[in-house]
């Protein structure tokens, strides 16, 4: 049986708030370790029939990046949705969520060019 790793390294400053989070995979396709300002990791607890969640930026994760980055995940558990259930009705909620979160992403960024 092949067996493949993810790992995630984090560096805490003396408030145990993350300063720099590192990932590496067996069949990481950048090939060495990668830095990342943020993290979200969804493991089902099938046992208490729940979610186990971590989410860690660091000090450095940009606000608006952060915005993105909770827009991209609605829009991955939309295709996690598609793969695993194909429950159309949800796929539509999730993706019609995404593409409401964008427009009001990009009102901000616009009211912050004209600023």
């Amino acid at each position: 049986m092949k067996k493949s790793e993810i790992n995630f390294s984090v560096e805490l400053d003396d408030n145990r708030i993350p300063e720099k989070i590192f990932w590496d995979a067996t069949e990481n396709p950048n090939e060495g370790i990668n830095e990342s300002r943020a993290i979200a990791i969804s493991v089902w607890d099938h046992y208490h029939r729940g979610l186990l969640g971590i989410n860690l930026w660091t000090k450095e994760m940009p606000v608006d990046e952060m915005k993105h980055f909770a827009v991209d995940i609605v829009g991955n558990v939309a295709q996690l949705v598609a793969d695993s259930t194909g429950d159309k009705k949800m796929i539509e909620i999730l993706e019609s969520t995404c593409r409401s979160l964008k427009r009001h992403l990009d009102e901000e960024a616009k009211k912050e060019a004209q600023a």
